[in-house]
């Protein structure tokens, strides 16, 4: 499965860097304010769904830009996929940017596979045999004080965001730590904890296909990721903490208490709004699934 899936994200990326030669004949769409899509995002994203489901078409498909359209509905195996994590980066020529796929069974990532065309960068791994960038296996930061720490983070950007709410978490650990940095794609974001390039990682308002494949390849490479209150629902919430476990612990009391807050935020726009499909078909994959996800992650007592 995990050779597929690495074929899949290799094709993506071929599609990818062709197209980064003749960016100024891409067609770009908008799915929401500062939410784009282009011709080459669907494009990689059909390329996958292609090779996937050759190889397995009893399996389900739940991808950022065709939903739940392809595969079987019902199946007990989901392949969650994001062809372009990046896309504002890529349409201005940023070379930051990665394709992303993940495969749950039974709500459970197995396997992951995130590939940076840009650089030939593939993150993989496998439920209980370690994660790896290339032929090198990968191990979490053993920093230990917040004051070193290197942390990555994603700028709010959509309809409904806490602008000022942001900036109070910057303002808390921005003095703490030895830096904040927001290259624009989660996928890769979370793989640079994995390989120790940051410490920890922290964003809202993600999907499942933008955190799924990057979750398992940091706790495949020693770190945590859960929820701002240390919790392992983060993908029905829609909020992420990673880290290694040092650091993880004590970003878990200062993010807590923003947790509930956005959440709330959040629900109260979408009462004032219908839900997108996108919207309501994360809803169905992931209802049952993570009704069973309610253990918890280490508290920070655990990890310090």
């Amino acid at each position: 499965m995990l050779n597929v899936a690495i074929k899949a994200a290799r094709a993506a990326g071929s599609i990818i860097n062709r197209a980064s030669l003749d960016l100024d004949i891409l067609k770009i769409n908008t799915k929401s304010p500062n939410d784009f899509v282009t011709e080459v995002d669907q494009a990689a994203e059909n390329a996958i769904i292609e090779i996937l489901l050759q190889a397995y078409p009893d399996h389900g498909i739940l991808a950022e830009e065709s939903g739940r359209e392809h595969g079987a509905k019902h199946s007990e195996f989901v392949w969650i996929i994001d062809p372009l994590d990046g896309t504002t980066n890529f349409i201005h020529g940023l070379p930051m940017y990665c394709v992303s796929i993940a495969l749950a069974h039974r709500g459970v990532v197995q396997q992951a596979v995130v590939y940076d065309p840009t650089r030939n960068d593939l993150f993989y791994a496998t439920k209980g045999r370690g994660a790896f960038l290339n032929d090198r296996r990968l191990r979490v930061s053993k920093r230990t004080r917040m004051s070193d720490a290197l942390i990555g983070t994603g700028f709010p950007f959509r309809r409904g965001d806490n602008f000022k709410r942001y900036l109070k978490m910057f303002e808390e650990i921005m003095p703490l730590c030895a830096g904040l940095r927001r290259p624009g794609a989660a996928a890769l974001d979370l793989c640079y904890v994995a390989a120790g390039y940051y410490d920890a990682f922290f964003e809202t308002g993600l999907n499942p296909w933008d955190v799924a494949a990057g979750s398992l390849i940091i706790t495949e490479a020693g770190g945590l990721i859960g929820n701002f209150t240390g919790e392992s629902d983060f993908m029905n919430q829609r909020e992420v903490l990673a880290g290694s476990p040092k650091i993880y612990g004590q970003l878990v009391p200062i993010l807590a208490p923003y947790s509930r807050v956005i959440k709330a935020e959040e629900e109260a726009v979408a009462a004032e709004a219908k839900p997108s499909a996108a919207d309501v078909v994360v809803a169905e994959v992931l209802a049952e699934p993570k009704k069973r996800a309610s253990v918890r992650i280490k508290k920070s007592s655990d990890a310090a």
